[in-house]
């Protein structure tokens, strides 16, 4: 398909439109008399709630409707309840607590909301939430982990005295016992998995409308899965079948995970429509982000790696603390501890293994997925280790990874932890990656650096993630008389450049002009169904279905191409767009069968007139995705500061079928790791307070943050779907957040320093070094 096609670098045509300011986020969409609403929320990390008053409140001006949680209607709504059964230790049920869209009896975090306003204007909602009085009965907060699992720690719950929720196993505990046992070298090491928030550059938002004369709800939202939106308020939340209920996510300024959730603002905001016989519009400001946007990772891990007397690897084993915040609801807090702990095995032999994951409750915002979504915790993990191991035992970093990588030969290879591997070729990953990042030299760089008066630091990160799978995924390929065809998907492009990916599969399958091609997503009035777009598996899904959708089209195409060249059904090959009739120059192209298609009197016997098709993908299998990443590092040592000064990476995402929109996934995904491993960090005092509630304190990465990134790829295929991709959006911060910390915690060893937990703050650092270098 020339410089259209599959494998081709093609230009994102989604930029020139946003790039001009057209784009339609929610909050560029208004309605006639259009209402705007305000959430009251608690300034208390834990109280009980023993009066709120509203009239005041009520009688304000331009004031429509104000909710409060013991409001008939509010108490009519239905919540979204855990669908994955879990157990507590013991065998007893999970402890699930639901979230209500507005609390009634109990705050358990700051921020969680409490009364809803709508009023004429924003600033009038404002005034109004202020004269709503709320007498609040302050209770004993926990805060973090470990102030919510040590012995006599205050309840989030009174019916779950020990704050947690339920506990995930996974892999064999007697023979990961019994390895670490028997082994030789045993490496043990604690690990705190920094708390963070997304900070995507649109706010969370909701725009609900409702139709009295149909009863139905329009909902314009920042949603990744605009489908799963409308199951859930359907069937959780109002109880009304799904034709009731049109969900719209127009585009999305960043979602990585966090924009997958329903949060009580979108509940608050269509059931305020209804009330109030109106359009309304919710939309957050960054200070209601930062405290209520769904935040991410918050882990305490203690692992242990067991080696034998030459550096093979004999067991693995962890115990992960999981802080889940105040409510266990629905399966979003729980998915990133336990979904992918299959990744802590790595890209190794490891023949036992065990994990252990506790969801701990505290008064603390709600975590969920954030790009990697356990992946990323998983292979600083395990990279750690190695990296330990291979300082005690004095053995090269790349040579111990390399003693203990599961060999391509081996594939499908069954690891100890959950996954088998399809395909991969870890160890090219790895030879390839030490030579672009010119790993021989590192020694010449560090001596440079101490020449500065700096420290220099390499860390190494082979790794392999899971794509999420089982989901099902729908396309419809629509073509009309004229000959031109759109693309339906149940998937979502909010930023990831599926209108131009999909229109290469597209454009190459059919032999067509993309021109002739219009791409649609993100209504579910538009698209039957489908699930969304996270967990790098749109291209798999999606992908798979648009093909599922054009082999019909070209089985129905033959059947009319043939009766067009008066010709057998089974004489007709479809290639470059067009139907020929086999060893002649007879043929006929795709859009003049697709015209014909549309006139009974020009079809064959038995055909139905028109030319549309769907495909519905079942999700499929998982893919693994996988890489190495190589990053250096300069400390000051007179300021602390760490400066990445070299970043080096080798992916296997599959097939590619655009080569540039894989780097920049992979960029975006590495600004994500450092981020967290140098800057970001969510921090709440002890009363359960925010001490990051604002960018003068949350540190957000910059552009000279970063270095130039040098990145090559290892193409292996998968057979699991057609196209042969495994996935790429989280790989960059996946391989980010080990290789980084590494690279740190390398500089740092060479003085005795200790050990530097995520993030690598100046002052951190600074302080660590001044404990080495003390005489």
């Amino acid at each position: 398909m020339g410089e259209y096609g599959v494998g081709q670098s093609v230009l994102r045509e989604e930029d020139p439109y946003l790039l001009r300011g057209a784009g339609r986020y929610v909050d560029d969409v208004t309605q006639v008399g259009l209402k705007r609403g305000y959430v009251l929320r608690s300034p208390h990390a834990h109280a009980r709630i023993r009066a709120i008053d509203v009239a005041a409140a009520r009688a304000m001006p331009g004031v429509a409707l104000v909710l409060a949680g013991n409001d008939p209607a509010v108490t009519a709504l239905g919540t979204q309840k855990p669908n994955q059964p879990r157990k507590r230790a013991g065998g007893a049920p999970a402890f699930a607590c639901p979230e209500l869209a507005l609390a009634r009896d109990t705050v358990r975090f700051i921020g969680e909301p409490v009364a809803f306003v709508v009023a004429e204007t924003l600033h009038q909602a404002k005034d109004a939430a202020e004269a709503i009085a709320v007498d609040y009965e302050m209770l004993p907060a926990v805060a973090t982990l470990e102030e919510a699992t040590k012995r006599g720690a205050h309840a989030v719950y009174d019916k779950c005295p020990d704050n947690v929720a339920f506990i995930h196993e996974a892999g064999n505990k007697a023979a990961a016992d019994a390895a670490i046992a028997q082994a030789v070298h045993v490496i043990k090491h604690r690990m705190r998995i920094n708390r963070l928030t997304t900070n995507a550059m649109e706010p969370r938002g909701a725009l609900a409308e409702y139709d009295t004369r149909d009863q139905r709800l329009t909902l314009r939202v920042t949603a990744q899965g605009p489908h799963q939106f409308r199951r859930f308020l359907a069937a959780d939340v109002f109880r009304v079948p799904e034709t009731q209920i049109r969900v719209i996510a127009d585009n999305v300024g960043g979602g990585f995970g966090m924009k997958g959730g329903l949060y009580p603002e979108y509940i608050l905001c269509c059931l305020a429509a209804k009330l109030a016989g109106a359009p309304v519009k919710w939309v957050g400001e960054r200070s209601e982000s930062l405290l209520c946007d769904e935040h991410c990772r918050d882990n305490i891990t203690e692992a242990e790696l067991g080696l034998d007397a030459h550096g093979k690897f004999v067991g693995f084993r962890a115990r992960t603390l999981a802080n889940i915040g105040a409510y266990y609801h629905a399966d979003r807090s729980a998915g990133p501890p336990t979904n992918n702990v299959g990744v802590l095995a790595g890209t190794y032999v490891i023949p036992a293994a065990h994990v252990e994951v506790n969801g701990v409750l505290t008064n603390t915002m709600l975590t969920g997925p954030y790009r990697g979504a356990g992946r990323p915790e998983a292979a600083y993990v395990l990279e750690t280790l190695v990296d330990l191991a291979a300082r005690e035992l004095k053995i090269d970093p790349a040579e111990l990874r390399r003693r203990n990588m599961i060999p391509a030969a081996a594939m499908p290879y069954k690891t100890a932890l959950v996954y088998t591997y399809d395909c991969g070729d870890f160890g090219k990953n790895l030879e390839d990656c030490l030579a672009l990042a010119d790993y021989a030299g590192f020694a010449r760089r560090r001596a440079a650096s101490e020449k500065q008066g700096k420290l220099r630091g390499l860390g190494i990160a082979s790794t392999v993630e899971a794509s999420n799978a089982g989901l099902i995924e729908h396309a419809e390929i629509r073509f009309d008389p004229s000959g031109t065809l759109t693309v339906f998907v149940g998937t979502h492009d909010h930023g990831q450049g599926h209108q131009t990916t999909f229109r290469q599969i597209i454009a190459e399958k059919f032999g067509v002009d993309p021109a002739r091609i219009a791409f649609r997503f993100g209504d579910t009035d538009q698209i039957m169904i489908g699930t969304g777009t996270f967990g790098s598996r749109s291209t798999a899904c999606a992908g798979t279905a648009m093909l599922m959708a054009a082999d019909k089209i070209i089985a129905k195409g033959t059947k009319i191409a043939a009766h067009m060249l008066e010709a057998g059904e089974h004489d007709i090959e479809f290639r470059n767009g067009k139907f020929a009739v086999t060893g002649t120059d007879k043929a006929v192209d795709l859009a003049s069968v697709a015209r014909d298609a549309f006139v009974p009197a020009k079809l064959p016997k038995g055909v139905e007139p028109g030319f549309y098709e769907t495909g519905t993908f079942d999700g499929g299998q998982r893919t693994y995705p996988n890489g190495c990443h190589i990053s250096e590092v300069e400390i000051d040592e007179e300021s602390g500061e760490v400066a990445l000064v070299r970043y080096t990476a080798v992916d296997d995402v599959g097939h590619m079928i655009n080569p540039m929109l894989v780097e920049g996934q992979l960029h975006g995904g590495v600004a994500m790791g450092v981020g967290q491993a140098l800057l970001e960090n969510m921090v709440y005092d002890g009363s359960g307070q925010v001490v990051s509630g604002s960018f003068m304190d949350y540190a957000m990465p910059r552009a000279n943050d970063f270095c130039d990134f040098k990145l090559g790829e290892n193409e292996v295929p998968t057979k699991t779907n057609p196209l042969g991709v495994k996935g790429a959006g989280e790989s960059g911060t996946v391989g980010a957040l080990a290789s980084l910390m590494n690279a740190i915690n390398h500089a740092m060893a060479e003085i005795g320093g200790e050990y530097i937990q995520m993030p690598a703050t100046p002052e951190k650092v600074w302080q660590a070094i001044k404990k080495a270098r003390k005489p």
